[in-house]
């Protein structure tokens, strides 16, 4: 007796999983140029539910993604407005059924002065994305970090925050600061970063900004030699950074310049030392600047000690925007 029951065929992934996409139509014989074509169709359409309208595609590329892709595989469940329509939280529900948070910030530019007189310009609206679900980092002031960890997101689900966000702003900017550290999911978040700065959304990589929390992760990953706090595969997985995203910001968390302190706050800052870091930030800022965060904790990182030895820790490295 045959059995009742059958294999469900696999999800229908994201187009804008870029390396998947490329792959399939490179399997069916269909050229790549065709993709962002795909791509500015679903930004310019957010809710459409299908890929049948994309113009001028070939007979092959139609069958292909209405069998294996989805216009976006996450979507938009709910968007909370500040009361200064400064900000918008965008909460995006997956396909995994998990949700993850962006948030879309704005800026007028004429708010502010240069020379004693209002800049020119107007609104600016950056987007923070997330990269995760959960965070393996565990950090104590971080609502994300008591979540743990629970799965990594595709670089289509990265994109695809964009794609929301676009129905409330034109995104100018983009930081990777949401949820999770982007470095714990470094493939998909190269390659979200490849597609969000080709076209069609064509962002300039100097406004594309990744922040981290320990640059270790990746410098075991990706060193020749297996040697935990190595200065030489600290510096090779920052060369690999700056390899694969010229031109893109990196953002370090410090967040306080004691080392005890830091690991009560930061759990998985007991793996790289102060010391470690330092040496490594002075010779990555030899090719590149960066941003330094720092957190304000009344009676534990605020004090007032905390200045001195910030300066200290510090003194050694060039120009800095903390």
């Amino acid at each position: 007796m045959a059995s009742s029951s059958s294999s469900s065929p696999p999800p229908r992934r994201s187009v804008f999983d870029a390396a998947y996409i490329r792959a399939e139509f490179d399997g069916a014989g269909i050229s790549p140029h065709f993709i962002p074509l795909i791509w500015k169709y679903v930004l310019q359409n957010p809710r459409c539910g299908d890929l049948d309208g994309v113009p001028s595609l070939p007979a092959a590329a139609y069958a292909l993604l209405r069998n294996k892709f989805r216009p976006t595989t996450s979507t938009l469940t709910a968007a909370a407005e500040s009361k200064d329509r400064t900000t918008t939280k965008l909460l995006i529900r997956l396909q995994n059924g998990e949700s993850v948070e962006a948030v879309v910030m704005r800026y007028d530019t004429r708010l502010g002065k240069y020379d004693g007189k209002p800049r020119p310009g107007g609104v600016r609206s950056t987007l923070c994305v997330s990269s995760q679900v959960g965070c393996k980092m565990g950090c104590r002031f971080c609502a994300t970090g008591t979540m743990g960890f629970k799965s990594n997101l595709s670089s289509g689900e990265i994109v695809e925050q964009l794609v929301h966000a676009s129905r409330y702003s034109q995104i100018r900017n983009v930081v990777f600061m949401g949820m999770g550290e982007p470095l714990n999911n470094y493939t998909a978040v190269v390659e979200a970063i490849h597609v969000l700065t080709g076209p069609p959304f064509q962002l300039s990589p100097k406004r594309i900004t990744v922040s981290t929390s320990l640059l270790l992760r990746l410098a075991l990953q990706y060193s020749r030699w297996f040697l935990p706090f190595c200065l030489v595969g600290i510096i090779h997985s920052i060369n690999k950074f700056n390899n694969d995203l010229p031109n893109i910001n990196l953002a370090v968390s410090l967040h306080a310049p004691d080392q005890d302190i830091r690991c009560q706050i930061m759990p998985a800052a007991r793996a790289f030392p102060l010391g470690k870091l330092m040496n490594a930030l002075q010779s990555y800022q030899n090719e590149r600047q960066f941003l330094l965060s720092t957190l304000c904790l009344m009676g534990l990182t605020i004090r007032s000690s905390m200045p001195t030895s910030l300066v200290n820790s510090l003194k050694r490295l060039k120009r800095l925007l903390i």
